[in-house]
Order: structure tokens, then sequence, then C-alpha cells
């Protein structure tokens, strides 16, 4: 299957355009656009261009509102809130940005929750966001539930990830973790599906709660969580966060992300911004300096957050190669307009 190259304009370009003519205002399909940039330019690959048709159908079969306007209101003090009227969550994080990283530099610290919400794409470019503004950001969302409790096989909470970025007092991320409860991202095996390549048999589950190599049946099945008991734990920290906290709806009632039955997902997410400047002052750099130097210094060890760091050096200057038919795809949308 052929490969084309393009630089990283020119996938803004293209999502924009695609997105717009699917019938998103200029304003949400700029949001989202940046976030597909962003992936692609760390190498997510899977939640960066590939998404786009995923976008565009949701928008044209109402799944999600293109031309959503989020609303914003600031409750008790560092308490802000979206409701992103069932639009994109990039939007609607947008929206309460400036209030939040406000109330967060008032107050030393601050939450942002989203409701009405949909899929707000790699979680960890939005804690590393925070942490271009000098702040710890720590950010949650859910998914659509297909994590089973251990021990039982119907799913209830979604992959549901939690991402920490660490500011470097540089303008970026000393640190960025991005992880979900399962062991691996649903996205990621929706794609190893669409190229048809089998997955690991520890990642997932078919029907039968059976342990599966092959993509498809994985997702008629269920995903294993990351160490077990553990992993869903984890997942239902987020869980309690991004939904319950943020007033959208429980994972185990939340429509697909994939495909357009149903109708919005209506998810939510939590970010919460600390000022180290308020708890340790200079002593949290210092700290951070010494934590990253101790892991950085062992020989093949991998510090969170290198490898897109990496990534980023080489797509921004050679750009990045993809799959000739999704081009063609992702270009039909403009095409039927």
């Amino acid at each position: 299957m052929s490969e084309t190259n393009i630089d990283l304009d020119v996938v803004r370009e293209i999502s924009e355009r695609a997105l717009q003519a699917a019938g998103a205002s200029s304003a949400n399909a700029a949001a989202v656009a940046n976030s597909t940039v962003l992936a692609e330019r760390d190498g997510i690959r899977s939640h960066g261009l590939m998404y786009v048709p995923i976008y565009a159908e949701h928008v044209i079969c109402g799944k999600v509102d293109g031309q959503a306007i989020p609303e914003v209101s600031v409750g008790k003090r560092g308490a802000v809130k979206v409701d992103a009227k069932a639009g994109f969550a990039h939007p609607a994080i947008d929206a309460g940005w400036s209030a939040f990283m406000g109330a967060a530099r008032d107050n030393g610290v601050s939450v942002l929750t989203i409701n009405n919400s949909y899929n707000c794409g790699v979680l960890g470019h939005h804690a590393q966001r925070i942490a271009e503004e000098g702040l710890l950001g720590l950010c949650f969302t859910h998914a659509p539930a297909s994590i089973a409790p251990t021990g039982a096989s119907t799913p209830v909470i979604g992959t549901n990830p939690f991402a920490m970025a660490v500011p470097d007092g540089k303008g970026g991320s000393a640190i960025a973790i991005d992880q979900s409860a399962s062991v691996v991202a649903k996205s990621e095996i929706v794609l190893r599906s669409k190229n048809g390549e089998s997955i690991e048999s520890h990642w997932a589950f078919d029907a039968d709660g059976n342990a599966t190599t092959d993509a498809a049946a994985a997702l008629k099945g269920s995903m294993a969580p990351a160490g077990g008991y553990k992993g869903f734990g984890v997942g239902l920290v987020a869980e309690i966060l991004a939904s319950c906290l943020a007033g959208a709806v429980l994972s185990k009632d939340a429509s697909p992300f994939a495909g357009t039955a149903g109708g919005p997902p209506s998810t939510g997410q939590c970010f919460i911004a600390f000022d180290p400047t308020a708890f340790s002052g200079d002593v949290f750099n210092s700290r951070i300096q010494a934590l990253v130097e101790s892991i950085a210094e062992q020989e093949g060890a991998h510090l969170p957050g290198d490898k897109g760091k990496t990534n980023r050096k080489k797509t921004m200057t050679e750009g990045v190669f993809v799959k000739q038919d999704l081009l063609d795809k992702i270009d039909s949308y403009s095409q039927d307009t």
C-alpha cells in the first residue's frame, strides 16, 4: 500500500478542510485539527489522521454537534466547569482554559471539568499544555465501557487514562506520563484491526472472555486491565473524576467513540493544575531535576515523555508518511461538498 510524505502544515490543512466540509464550524475544526497535528507530530498515529474520518462521520451523523458553542461557568473559586454541548472536547477545553489557568495561579490549584463531551484525543497533550504554563498538570478522561471488573465479563469502565506532565522551567515538560487503565489504548487495537494486523495475546479478550490475538475479535470483547485488579482500580479513579465529578454520563451508558451507532457519547474530562510555587517553591524544581537525573543516568532507562520528544524532532523537519487510501478518504469529505 503506497504512502505519501506530508508535512505537519498539510496535516492541519487537510484535517480542518475535511471537518469543515462535514459540518464543523471553523473554530471547532481548528481545535480538533490542532490535536491531530500534535498526535502525528509525536508519532501517536492511532490518535492522528486515522481519526479524522471518524470525527467527520460523527459530525455528519449527529453524534457530535460540529457547530456547538461551549458554555463556561465558574462557581466556587478554583472550580471551572464547561458544558461542551455535545460538541468536540477540544474547543470546550479551549473555552475554559483561560479561567482554569487564572484560577490555578490565584489559588495555587484549580480544577477544570467538561461534560456533554467527547473523545479528547491524546490526553497527555492536555497535561503538557498545563506544564508549558509552568504548572503541574494532572488529567483524567473516560471512554465508553470496555473493561470488565476483575473476575467478571461485562465491561463497566472505559480505558480511562490519566496523564501527568511536570514543568521543566523552560516552557516544556520534564516528565510526561500518559497511560490508560488498559494494557494498551483501544485505538491501538482499532488501528491494528484496520491494518489487518494481530495484537499481543495479553492485550484483550474476545466476547467469550478468552485471550485473543485477533484485533477484530478483541473489539467485540473487552480490554485487559493493566496490572489486573490494580488497573481496574486506576480506571475507577478516572471514572469518578471525569464522569461523576464532571457530571458526565457513566462509561457504561456512553455511546461508542467508533461507528455511528447511538447519539452523543456525553463523556467528560477532569483536569487539575497545581502551581508548584504555592507549595514547595524553588524546592520543587530542584527535586524534579534530581529525580529526572536519577532516572536518565541509568543505562537503558527511559524517561516518560522522551519518545514523543524524539519523534517530534524528526516529524517537524521530515514530515510524516501517511497511507494514500487514508489521505483519499480524508479528501473525499471535501470533494463531496
